[in-house]
């Protein structure tokens, strides 16, 4: 520190690698690094805010997950726009449009964290910006990655405040691109919604759930509920479904702890009629209809579903990849709830390994403490049953965990396939938004799930990825294997 205050460390600092020295300094101490900006800003001609800057969005923007939280970047930067109001805020923002204008060309995974930062970032000022300067992006193919990142910026803007706020903060012109009010949709409500089938026993559901039924009692009222089509062998009850979750999620619609405390109180409800795969997609889809204008209440009543084990993760990736969700398979929030869905089960197949190695090491030193003649603490000793089921246990998530990643990459091979036949038949050019999306989102999955994707890279090779897809599909496999060849 003494030697900092001698102007002694930006001399070794620029000698030793200007870049580097930055970011080992940020993470050594913030407050060193805020004495060493305010000690070298106006006093070197070395562009100093450009370099940060630089450094800052290199680890950002890392392959195939930063460092630290994204928190952290946006938190930093908001401190150096403090720190320098004059010139860095200036310097930010010449990043950001360089940025912007190699959209067509950047990562799908750095598209997203650069969404997410810079809406945070405009959070913390007041939501300016010189918007006017992208208008030309309004008219191109609302697929294409700019204003498809100019809506997103602005979907997560209204999750960091409110909607009526984004509204003031964009001119009118750029209205399409407003997310629209997140409010539920109770279709049972609706102008000729007594022509539903259901409606009176929603009605009848909706008024025993305000007057505190029980779960019990409120199943008597499903009961009620005929099978569509009069399919009495019918796996299970679509209808009873629909006016279950969209009755109890339009009732919790006031914040996110109305809908847990519903969803809670009802789970035994939940888990009888969830008892397939269909059944489940059926609850996932009847939530997207209550809520498809609130991307984050999706996202976080997805996540509930899988916590509380009301669906499973295979009928999440079904749900994600079938025809219902395709209008929404591109934006964000839709890979937000696959990665959330993926790690959950990666959480659980690695939670079962520590337990069954942490059960193995507690029974060989016991073995070992016996031979030795040692006094042996036997309580809570796990025996060799347990472990054999605690291996069975695991044995059975790790081929769910398995049988997930086929889906998933089964169901990209199919509808890249389908289109790349499509433009073909057509004679039109296979390049397009879409694709290069759907593309990404498969390298990602790639990327951002290796440690687990590279455990089964021989199943996926021999059952998926063969020399009968399209090249274009098989390129990215092989991109990917040859990380570890």
């Amino acid at each position: 520190m003494q030697n900092l205050r001698k102007g002694y460390w930006p001399k070794l600092l620029f000698g030793r690698g200007i870049r580097s020295e930055i970011w080992c300094y940020i993470f050594m101490s913030f407050k060193f690094f805020r004495l060493y900006i305010s000690t070298v800003l106006g006093k070197t001609k070395v562009p100093i805010n450009y370099m940060i800057v630089e450094v800052m969005l290199s680890q950002l923007f890392m392959l195939p997950m930063p460092q630290w939280l994204e928190a952290f970047y946006g938190s930093t930067f908001i401190e150096l726009c403090k720190l320098a109001p004059s010139t860095f805020p200036q310097v930010l923002a010449q990043a950001v449009e360089i940025l912007f204008e190699r959209l067509e060309t950047m990562n799908v995974s750095c598209i997203d964290r650069f969404a997410s930062w810079f809406a945070y970032h405009l959070s913390n000022f007041q939501f300016r910006w010189s918007w006017d300067d992208w208008t030309p992006c309004l008219s191109m193919d609302p697929e294409s990655q700019k204003p498809k990142f100019i809506k997103e910026v602005l979907i997560r803007c209204m999750r960091l405040s409110y909607h009526q706020r984004v509204v003031e903060i964009v001119p009118e012109d750029f209205f399409p691109l407003l997310p629209a009010k997140p409010e539920p949709i109770y279709k049972y409500d609706k102008e000729g919604a007594g022509s539903l089938p259901g409606t009176m026993t929603a009605h009848k559901l909706m008024s025993a759930i305000k007057s505190k039924c029980t779960p019990e009692e409120a199943l008597s009222i499903l009961k009620n509920v005929p099978t569509p089509g009069d399919e009495d062998d019918a796996i299970f009850n679509p209808l009873k479904i629909e006016v279950f979750v969209t009755s109890l999620l339009f009732l919790g619609s006031k914040s996110f702890s109305h809908a847990f405390a519903g969803i809670a109180k009802f789970h035994y409800i939940f888990k009888a009629l969830a008892e397939g795969e269909e059944a489940q997609i059926a609850i996932l889809r009847n939530m997207y209809e209550v809520w498809c204008n609130h991307k984050q209440m999706m996202v976080i009543l997805v996540d509930k579903f899988l916590k509380t084990q009301i669906v499973e993760c295979s009928a999440v990736a079904n749900w994600v990849f079938s025809r219902e969700m395709s209008q929404d398979f591109t934006k964000f929030y839709t890979w937000e709830i696959m990665h959330s869905t993926i790690r959950r089960m990666t959480k659980q197949v690695q939670k079962l390994q520590h337990e069954v190695i942490e059960a193995q090491e507690r029974i060989e030193s016991a073995a070992d403490k016996k031979n030795s003649g040692l006094d042996m603490d036997d309580e809570d000793l796990p025996t060799e049953e347990m472990l054999e089921r605690m291996e069975e246990r695991l044995e059975s998530v790790q081929s769910q965990q398995k049988n997930l990643f086929l889906i998933v990459f089964q169901r990209f091979i199919i509808i890249l396939t389908e289109h790349l036949v499509k433009c073909e038949a057509a004679g039109q050019d296979y390049n397009t938004a879409w694709y290069r999306w759907c593309l990404g989102r498969l390298l990602e999955v790639f990327l951002v799930h290796h440690d687990q994707v590279f455990k089964y890279i021989s199943t996926l090779e021999s059952l998926l990825f063969t020399s009968d897809i399209d090249l274009h599909i098989l390129e990215v496999f092989q991109q990917f294997c040859s990380l570890r060849s």
